[in-house]
């Protein structure tokens, strides 16, 4: 199972969930601090804002940090969930779930994925950069792309209730 959270949320969700890996997607600078029961090898810590372009002063979503959470997710053993979060548990850690769903999920159909993370959170917003280059990195052609677009728009807030992504 994958659970989205935000910073704030982080601790408790991976003691309810019982979880032993992390995926956080933040703002470089921001304390984050690793639940105990995560160990440091099953925690990725990717320093990115949560914008779509390149902007001076501001690290975006780039090829090699989408292809650091793929290695992650495929080396999820799924023997426990997997918690993802960012700072407001809307669109980075969304982009990433939905990326981890496809990784684990070759064969799914990305619209089903894309449907889920919608049925599974009304304020789900994935940040685009993240979803088109993962895209491309999982061999998707635009499929990705398109299934988030058909999910827009998300209800807005300011910080995310955590929820789970479950694919029957």
């Amino acid at each position: 199972m994958i659970h989205v959270c935000s910073l704030a949320r982080l601790k408790e969700t991976v003691e309810a969930t019982g979880a032993r890996r992390v995926v956080t997607l933040i703002d470089i600078g921001t304390p984050v601090t690793r639940p105990d029961s995560i160990d440091v090898a099953h925690h990725l810590h990717l320093e990115i804002h949560d914008i779509s372009l390149p902007l001076d002063g501001y690290i975006h979503p780039q090829e090699q940090h989408v292809a650091k959470l793929i290695e992650f997710v495929r080396a999820w053993d799924q023997a426990s969930p997997l918690v993802v979060h960012c700072y407001a548990g809307i669109s980075r850690s969304t982009a990433a779930a939905y990326t981890a769903a496809c990784t684990i999920h070759p064969d799914r159909d990305e619209r089903d994925i894309a449907r889920a993370l919608r049925a599974a959170s009304p304020t789900a917003c994935p940040n685009r950069l993240i979803v088109s280059l993962a895209d491309r990195l999982l061999g998707r052609d635009g499929r990705m792309v398109a299934a988030i677009e058909s999910i827009m728009p998300h209800t807005p807030c300011l910080s995310a209730e955590p929820f789970c992504i479950t694919l029957d």
